[in-house]
């Protein structure tokens, strides 16, 4: 075993039994490295990669390989799910310098931790023109040797470029109607009106981009953006991206079919899914947006809750076939041998065709994905269902996937939103437990007295490492969303709290925002992204968590803050609305106010105010905050000198420091929320 043993992050512990001397990222490894005088590796993944399980079983696993690191190197092993800022500093080295970057990340750092080599996956062996993994360790070595000084003049200008490009700010103005509107036609130029989403492969689910086309769509009505989001939902629902059977997506699509996926499922891409699928259907009604919403939401809920309550982060791609291999989709994929093995053959014919499993194979060595093609054929209901019960009774047999059971902050609170939202929408009142669930562990474990957060906890114990902008401001937003659910206002403020710190600890004074705190630990350059990655940006999500927050509340330093830090979305959404997408969907909402909506009744479960309550969150206005409780409460702001009109509950709709008329009637509640 060596030092990982004692860590918290499976995918460390996945590396504590290798014969590589590996180190957590600490001061520690960087005086052993000055104290032996070697260059440094660091290691970056997750555990759900692909590559980094491969790369790990053909170089780390292997005893040559280990003692030649040992040798030469100090070793440094990094889960980038735990650690964002350490791999963010480095991955915009290694892009700087490569022009592409990905896990695992590979890069050779002075004991000063300054890079001066990078790369990604390394092969065993020579291949399609990559030198081996031992290959680069010799390289490395030799420079260091033999010239020293080359190497520090490389690393200094290196680091001394990541200064440079420190984020050009800009303007502090928020988007207008106008940036917006070049937002959806930069949208319109890269879409894919064949088979929905945007761009070609590998085709990643769009989640931040299509809560802005719906929320454009709300607030102005165009058809356009909601074709294209009603549209990439149905393809991806219908895709092998989607899990058929169990419900819940993968990553991504390897091709731009949406047919093929790569098979990781991970917290961050179902949280934002399911809570757009279930906006979808609050625009339109859809029962496939409803389907998709309830059985994603099932999903995290069967899957990935803890013992604890949270939310795990991810399941592998990797799983055993069966025969002591692992390989990527064993889980998931079937050939039409397997369908008549469980289901026999009459069943197996009619769920070859209608989940599209052909002799053939649509993945590999002749299985397929399951899928819903594009088909004119009338299927009876129940027996699909059966066969569906079936097959998803006969899969949990199989070998499941790795299960990396970490509970990531901000994950969680996207979690919280999607949940709680979708348990109101559908009545399901047990989707709205578990969100408080794990909104009440993100309050005992990973909150602090002072209101710091913890980025990672695991098997109830708190990780070691600090939050992140995105912890502070997605918990914050699940907060917001279980306030409104919920009716109970300890969660408004808990939300500000850590808003408080986002005010405190992440602003430089202008509008912009720094991904790490004023007083974190100190790296090369202090991380600072506005753009969406697979989640929103720190940036953007705490922009929309300080709009919602100040529509709450009146605060306006909280509004001013999100105006200003809007300001980087006035100049990226005209240019790459794909990258900035929820800083879109935030402007969308400061546009229409946001409005702020307070329902007084005498009770909580009052039939007539459960009614307003429902119609207030069912309301498809961009942002929209809800308040709900007794008149003159004082856990919500908003309800403040609110009174039951003819003893009846009453609903208030104010924006723009403009209220209507109070109305006891749910028709004319909606009428007024429907963007």
């Amino acid at each position: 075993m060596n030092r990982l043993a004692h860590e918290t992050s499976p995918y460390l512990l996945q590396h504590a039994d290798n014969p590589v001397d590996w180190w957590p990222w600490s001061d520690e490894a960087f005086h052993e490295a000055r104290k032996r005088n070697v260059p440094v590796l660091l290691s970056v993944g997750y555990s759900s990669c692909h590559w980094c399980h491969v790369m790990a079983h053909e170089s780390f696993e292997d005893a040559e390989t280990a003692d030649y690191l040992n040798e030469h190197f100090v070793s440094v092993k990094v889960d980038r799910e735990e650690r964002p800022d350490v791999d963010a500093v480095y991955m915009e080295a290694v892009q700087a310098a490569t022009g592409q970057g990905g896990w695992p990340m590979t890069v050779f750092l002075t004991p000063d931790a300054e890079p001066f080599y990078f790369g990604t996956y390394f092969p065993p062996a020579p291949r399609h023109g990559m030198p081996s993994f031992r290959q680069v360790l010799q390289g490395v070595r030799q420079a260091w040797d033999d010239r020293r000084e080359e190497v520090a003049e490389v690393a200094g200008k290196i680091v001394r470029d990541l200064a440079g490009r420190e984020f050009a700010y800009g303007d502090t103005e928020a988007p207008g109607q106008e940036e917006q509107t070049q937002a959806l036609l930069g949208l319109t130029r890269e879409y894919d009106p064949q088979r929905g989403g945007f761009g070609g492969a590998p085709k990643f689910p769009p989640s931040m981009v299509l809560e802005f086309l719906l929320r454009h769509h709300a607030r102005t009505g165009s058809e356009g953006a909601l074709q294209m989001a009603q549209d990439t939902c149905e393809r991806m629902a219908r895709g092998g991206i989607y899990d058929q059977l169990g419900g819940g997506f993968a990553r991504y699509s390897v091709d731009r079919d949406w047919v093929v996926p790569h098979f990781e499922k991970m917290l961050y891409d179902n949280a934002l899914l399911c809570r757009v699928y279930a906006h979808l259907w609050r625009a339109t009604g859809s029962d496939l947006a409803r389907r998709v919403a309830l059985e994603t939401a099932d999903f995290l809920v069967r899957e990935l809750r803890t013992a604890e309550g949270g939310f795990a982060s991810a399941l592998d791609a990797d799983s055993d076939d069966g025969s002591g291999r692992h390989v990527e989709g064993a889980f998931y994929v079937w050939t039409p041998a397997q369908l008549a093995e469980v289901l026999g053959q009459d069943d197996a014919e009619l769920a070859a065709q209608y989940f599209g499993v052909t002799e053939e194979g649509t993945f590999e060595e002749g299985a397929s994905v399951l899928q819903l093609p594009q088909s004119e054929g009338v299927f009876d209901a129940e027996r699909v269902e059966s066969i569906r019960r079936r097959l998803f009774e006969a899969r949990a047999g199989r070998p499941a996937p790795g299960h990396d059971d970490k509970v990531v902050a901000a994950w969680n609170g996207l979690a919280v939103a999607a949940l709680a939202e979708t348990g109101a929408y559908f009545d399901r009142p047990d989707l709205v437990d578990a969100a408080i669930g794990a909104a009440d562990l993100l309050v005992r474990l990973h909150m602090d007295e002072h209101a710091r957060l913890a980025r990672t906890s695991k098997d109830g114990r708190a990780g070691a490492n600090a939050g992140v902008l995105e912890d502070y401001a997605d918990v914050a937003e699940g907060f917001l969303a279980l306030a409104s659910v919920t009716g109970e206002g300890v969660w408004l403020e808990f939300a500000g709290l850590l808003l408080g710190q986002v005010l405190t600890q992440f602003t430089d004074g202008s509008g912009a925002l720094y991904d790490t705190a004023a007083d974190a630990e100190k790296l090369i350059r202090r991380p600072q992204d506005p753009t969406d990655n697979a989640a929103p940006s720190g940036w953007t999500a705490a922009a929309g968590a300080l709009l919602s927050y100040a529509a709450q509340t009146g605060s306006e330093p909280h509004r001013l803050a999100a105006e200003r830090a809007l300001g980087v979305v006035r100049a990226l959404g005209p240019r790459v609305p794909r990258f900035v997408g929820w800083g879109l969907a935030v402007a969308e909402a400061l546009l229409d106010g946001p409005r702020e909506v307070a329902i007084a009744g005498p009770a909580l479960d009052d039939p007539g105010t459960r009614a307003l309550h429902r119609t207030a969150l069912l309301g498809t206005a961009a942002g929209a905050v809800v308040a709900v409780g007794t008149p003159g409460g004082e856990e919500f702001p908003l309800l403040v000198d609110r009174v039951l009109v003819g003893g009846k509950p009453t609903a208030y709709v104010c924006r723009n420091f403009t209220c209507d008329a109070p109305t006891t009637d749910p028709e004319l509640l909606r009428r007024a929320l429907s963007g």
